[in-house]
């Protein structure tokens, strides 16, 4: 199995993660969508210092992951692409930040590193909420409840079809990358020489495939709008969860846990 085809595979697999059942898959698309993005803002408003008040966030997370049944280890899995880029921001702020703010015996942690780390823990918490909830809903639900949001609607089709799709891409890539390795076998990868021209081959037939695609949507009745998904109506439960949310969210915020608990401060 090659790369293209793990790819597809794992696009696969996340789809069937949202076809699961669980307590949180059952849970309305918006209530979800709502209480991930509130998240994530009061996970990215902490000050760069506040380490120990940063840390407590972690608790919802590993809460939804274990009532929705979802591996911790399947997130980082798939997101041991993008993880490397996140814990890279921030790695210079020791060298430009250097006043000690904490003391471990006789070792000094200056604000940089611990600027350093909580940049790093606010990307990787956001990166963990976005896949629950994309482990946890369809994509056809979840541009559902954008579009009763009020979100264009250019957007959420852009969303849909850049989702949907690219699947179709990859299968186009992974035909091409076959076609070379039998005329070049042996050889690893894609000669430099070649990359013009199958980066053209690629694209001309990415746009061939995208117009036969669009010319069925058409036969189906596309109309410049999508019928998504039949989501129920909000109910009060959904409205719980909710509310739920928030109020864990801002007692993160507001209340130092690490404090009651005995830490220590990192102001």
């Amino acid at each position: 199995m090659n790369k293209m085809q793990k790819a597809i595979r794992e696009l696969s697999e996340l789809d069937a993660l949202a076809a699961r059942s669980s307590p949180i898959h059952a849970l309305h698309p918006t209530a979800k969508l709502l209480s991930t993005i509130l998240y994530i803002l009061v996970t990215l408003s902490f000050d760069k210092y506040d380490l120990s008040g940063l840390v407590p966030m972690v608790l919802w997370p590993i809460l939804l992951f274990q009532i929705s049944g979802t591996e911790v280890r399947t997130c980082f899995y798939r997101l041991r692409i993008v993880l490397p880029l996140v814990m890279a921001v921030g790695l210079f702020n020791p060298l430009f930040d250097r006043t000690i703010l904490l003391r471990i015996g006789s070792l000094g942690i200056s604000g940089g590193v611990i600027s350093m780390l909580t940049l790093m823990l606010k990307g990787l918490f956001s990166l963990m909420a976005s896949f629950l909830l994309m482990a946890s809903t369809s994509i056809d639900s979840l541009c559902a409840s954008l579009r009763r949001l009020h979100i264009p609607r250019i957007l959420v089709t852009l969303l849909l079809l850049t989702y949907r799709y690219v699947g179709v891409l990859t299968e186009e890539l992974a035909v091409m990358t076959d076609a070379y390795h039998l005329r070049a076998p042996g050889q690893k990868g894609i000669h430099i020489s070649a990359w013009g021209s199958f980066l053209g081959q690629l694209l001309l037939r990415s746009i061939d495939r995208a117009q036969e695609l669009y010319s069925s949507m058409l036969l189906r009745g596309y109309r410049q709008e999508f019928h998504y998904a039949d989501i129920r109506r909000f109910r009060r439960g959904d409205a719980l969860y909710l509310a739920a949310c928030s109020g864990f969210f801002f007692l993160l915020r507001y209340v130092r846990i690490a404090q009651l608990l005995g830490g220590t401060m990192v102001r």
